[in-house]
């Protein structure tokens, strides 16, 4: 009988073809042996991974006869080629795949051809994937599973190692790598009520082989779950904890107050629980033992404390009734108020909403309002009775402290801004007191009025209605008389009650012979308490027209040669225009019309047509030629006044000079662009020589390289102080105000009047508005009698000289002037030494 893995093999046939009629002999294969590749195939060793083409054999006969030979191949009905022959070579060709797990031998008549083993096979898994229950319980070391796989390869390539594949470095179990037992680590244990299931994946390995000429392990996997089943070995858990609980004040006996939850920690068969207090009820809790429920035996007013910390216990029970593991937790129950009462202002008599105070204006700073007494209270409990307390008022005076209060506190007010508790700006002060609460969702409040009257101090001193004021009053106002009214304002009620006092300022005199035009002095208003301020007072004395046109008697006999002007001067002692605006005309003249007259500047000059003695002498027959003309100055000023004098005019002729100088100069007379011509050209010449004369020593300089020595610089002496300026200081008592003279000015400006262009005189410039007033010295914070009294600035005025009628005294000697201006210091100091 056949083996199962032997494969049906036809017979080699070895045909040998006779050419001759000769004695026929079979052919025959030549045996080499089992290791030669060719002769008659016996014991043919061959590898089930040979590829399916490949040359494996070649087959080698003769014939006796020595015939040709050929071979063949011939298989069994039904049988499958595995293998092709060369009819004439006698090549053997494996034409089919070969598999040793099917056919490991192969049967050629008395020939048997081997089929070799290679690693192609992986470990096959006989019972897997499968499920493995194990009881949490069961003890380490202890084997739970045997994990069995087959690889139907030969040698080491058939054997298998077992090893579990797992991400976690710490796994339970363990498995043996050689007969696949897997068990619990030593050391480790199961436990349910941490993981229900494991999945371990087992792979088994070959032993490694031969596959088309390369070393190959196969290997495979399959995944092992094993479920862990619970046992009774867990206490109790309680859930959701920790517990708390609350009793309210409106809670009555048979209040729940809070539940717990327990159950048995073996969720898989989990046992009955029971609930039991074990401490910390005082009588007053009770618990529900199935459900877990507490509640309140008494009324809350009966419980002494506000926190109870109570043992609850939680058992399981066995089907049989008997007790088993337990767990024990804590429920807090604390006794909590309603936040029902908001925060209340108390005075001395009970609740209280307006709190009134009287109080002097100005209180120190950071001193309390001894007057109110303020309490302010919260009846409910813990966080419910905090609140703040918040002052609401005109700017920041006061401040109230404390500003947070737990239950209850005593309210004081501060001082913060005395200055600005002013009688004067608010005879009274209302604050409004908040309390709010802090950290309940009503956010309950209270609010309490506080009025203050402030009481007057004499704290201001009499205010004038401005700074200062300005007045003009005319020159001839007589002493005594009115010069202005200034208002003085007191604002305190205890003294004067807001009252307005009139204060006039009463002229003394003025001072006309010095033209004092302007005046400024300041005037004191004092109260009682010894508190004063200043006001500067500006008088402009306004001029008046009360001075006729005087003329110059130097001017009344004139010499006029023909063609030239003679001027005659008048003076107007007034000090404004256009009260000393002169304008001069002819009244009367002999003989008549033959002199004009500018009316400004007071030139006379003979008619145009009169231009030499011979003309004079046909129109007069007076032989002397010595004519008299009326003349009037008038000024110009509101009444008019005016002057009338008679001017003698002597009339001769130019004399005659000789020469070609004079002549050109004669003749320019009548060409005068031409006399202009003559004076450019000898600038121009002028201005040439002088740059060719510095030139020429420029160069000189530079080529003898000389340092030209430097020139002397001679500082001028500065004038001695006072010596340009006149201080005449004097004293007019005026209703008790002291005056002072302004500096002495004498200002060199032109007049349009024709007698003050006079060189040497002089002319008053009109008044100027007053500057912006110096603002009086700072008053005392506080007045003592016993400190010494502040001086009131006196009056200052601009003073003029008062215009001399002649011109030629205007004119002042040196060694006079000196000599006056050093009077004039001493005087300067001797008055400054003993005003201090």
């Amino acid at each position: 009988m056949k083996n199962d893995l032997e494969m049906p093999f036809s017979s080699v046939l070895l045909l040998a073809h006779f050419c001759f009629a000769q004695t026929d002999y079979a052919p025959y294969f030549y045996d080499n042996g089992p290791n030669s590749n060719n002769g008659n195939m016996a014991l043919l060793n061959l590898s089930e991974d040979t590829p399916k083409g490949t040359q494996i054999y070649v087959l080698n006969g003769t014939d006796p006869e020595v015939q040709p030979v050929k071979y063949g191949m011939t298989f069994e009905p039904g049988s499958k080629e595995y293998f092709r022959v060369h009819p004439k070579s006698g090549t053997v060709t494996l034409i089919e795949e070969l598999d040793r797990e099917v056919n490991f031998k192969m049967y050629l008549s008395n020939v048997s051809v081997f089929v070799m083993d290679a690693n192609d096979e992986r470990p096959q898994f006989q019972t897997m994937p499968s499920i493995v229950d194990v009881p949490e319980n069961t003890t380490s070391g202890s084997s739970i599973y045997k994990v069995q796989a087959v690889d139907r390869d030969t040698g080491s390539g058939g054997s298998v190692t077992y090893f579990l594949q797992s991400s976690e470095p710490s796994t339970k179990f363990a498995i043996d790598h050689h007969s696949g037992v897997l068990r619990i680590k030593p050391g480790e244990t199961l436990d349910y009520e941490k993981s229900h299931t494991y999945f371990i994946t087992v792979v088994a390995k070959d032993g490694g082989g031969i596959y088309k000429g390369k070393q190959q392990v196969m290997s495979s996997s399959a995944t092992l779950t094993i479920n862990v089943i619970d046992t009774q070995d867990t206490p109790p858990v309680f859930v959701g904890t920790p517990y708390f609980g609350y009793v309210y004040e409106v809670s009555s006996p048979g209040s729940e107050i809070f539940t717990v939850f327990a159950k048995d920690g073996d969720m898989d068969n989990p046992n009955p629980i029971i609930h039991s207090i074990e401490s910390g009820a005082d009588g007053v809790f009770a618990i529900n033992k199935t459900s877990g429920c507490i509640t309140l035996k008494v009324y809350p007013a009966e419980l002494r404390r506000e926190i109870f910390n109570i043992k609850v216990k939680a058992s399981e029970v066995s089907p049989e009734g008997k007790l088993l593991d337990f767990a024990v937790t804590t429920v807090t129950i604390r006794v909590v108020d309603l936040n029902n009462h908001p925060p209340t202002f108390f005075g001395e008599n009970g609740p209280q909403n307006v709190f009134e105070l009287t109080m002097y204006e100005h209180p120190p700073e950071g001193e309390f309002l001894r007057g109110l007494k303020i309490t302010v209270n919260d009846s409910d409990q813990g966080s419910n009775a905090k609140f703040h307390l918040r002052l609401v008022g005109p700017g920041h005076m006061l401040r109230v402290v404390p500003q947070t209060v737990l239950n209850e506190a005593q309210v004081t007010i501060l001082v913060e801004d005395s200055a600005a508790m002013d009688f004067e700006k608010s005879q009274f002060l209302t604050f409004k007191l908040l309390a709010v609460e802090i950290d309940t969702p009503e956010r309950f409040s209270a609010t309490a009025d506080i009025i203050i009257h402030l009481l007057d101090t004499n704290d201001n001193a009499p205010k004038f209605s401005s700074d200062f004021y300005i007045t003009r009053i005319p020159e001839n106002s007589p002493g005594g008389s009115s010069v202005m009214s200034v208002t003085v304002s007191t604002e305190h009620s205890r003294h004067y009650k807001h009252k307005k006092i009139n204060m006039f300022v009463i002229l003394s005199r003025l001072s006309r012979p010095w033209l004092i035009f302007h005046y400024n002095f300041y005037v004191k208003a004092e109260d009682t308490e010894g508190k004063y301020s200043l006001a500067e007072v500006f008088v402009t004395i306004m001029d008046l027209n009360d001075h006729s046109p005087a003329f110059n008697e130097n001017s009344l006999e004139k010499t006029m040669v023909i063609g030239a002007p003679v001027k005659i001067e008048a003076i107007d002692e007034d000090a404004e225009e256009p009260n000393n605006v002169i304008e001069y005309s002819i009244m009367k003249s002999d003989p008549d019309d033959i002199f004009n007259i500018d009316a400004d500047t007071g030139e006379i000059k003979l008619k145009p047509y009169i231009k030499s003695m011979d003309i004079i002498q046909n129109i007069s027959s007076n032989k002397d030629c010595t004519w008299s003309v009326v003349v009037q100055a008038k000024d110009r000023g509101s009444p008019s006044f005016s002057t009338t004098k008679v001017v003698k005019i002597d009339i001769t002729e130019a004399t005659q000079l000789k020469g070609p100088l004079t002549s050109f100069l004669l003749k320019s007379r009548e060409n005068p662009m031409q006399f202009l011509g003559l004076v450019s050209g000898v600038i121009i010449i002028m201005v040439f020589v002088t740059v060719f004369i510095s030139t020429v020593i420029y160069v000189r300089n530079v080529k003898s390289n000389k340092i030209l020595p430097s020139r002397r610089i001679i500082q001028r002496k500065r004038k001695p102080w006072g010596q340009d300026d006149f201080h005449q200081p004097f004293r007019e008592e005026c209703c008790g105000v002291k005056f002072r003279n302004e500096d002495l000015e004498i200002p060199t400006a032109d007049n349009i009047n024709c007698n003050n262009n006079v060189k040497g005189c002089f002319h008053r410039t009109p008044p100027s508005p007053p500057d912006a007033p110096v603002m009086p010295p700072p008053l005392p914070s506080h007045f003592r009698h016993g400190d010494r009294e502040w001086t009131v600035p006196t009056v200052s005025a601009s003073v003029a000289s008062k215009t001399k009628k002649r011109s030629d005294r205007c004119k002042d000697n040196p060694v006079n002037t000196a000599l006056v201006s050093e009077l004039k210091l001493r005087l300067e100091q001797k008055n400054m030494a003993n005003r201090y």
